[in-house]
């Protein structure tokens, strides 16, 4: 299991755009890709319902855990998608 906090700094935060792209990022991966919000609230991150129902705002920060498959490269993977689209 590999992980990483990311502080969102998209102005409106993880909402239907973003979200969806996250999603779409996660189930192109060969791993289970979790969001904990700070407050202990956590969705899997390929469900768009769940992740936008976190209500993640801009400057909160999130941990991803990747578990599963190639956790090295789909750790990098999220990581890059993050700073590039969130």
């Amino acid at each position: 299991m590999k992980e990483f906090t990311y502080t969102i700094t998209d102005p409106v935060g993880l909402h239907a755009r973003p979200a969806g792209m996250l999603a779409k990022a996660a189930k192109a991966l060969d791993s289970t890709v979790t969001v904990v919000k700070a407050d202990g609230k956590s969705a899997v991150a390929s469900k768009l319902m769940a992740v936008m129902g976190l209500g993640v705002k801009t400057g909160d920060t999130v941990t991803f855990t990747i578990e599963g498959g190639d956790e090295e490269a789909n750790t990098t993977a999220m990581q890059k998608f993050c700073k590039d689209n969130l």
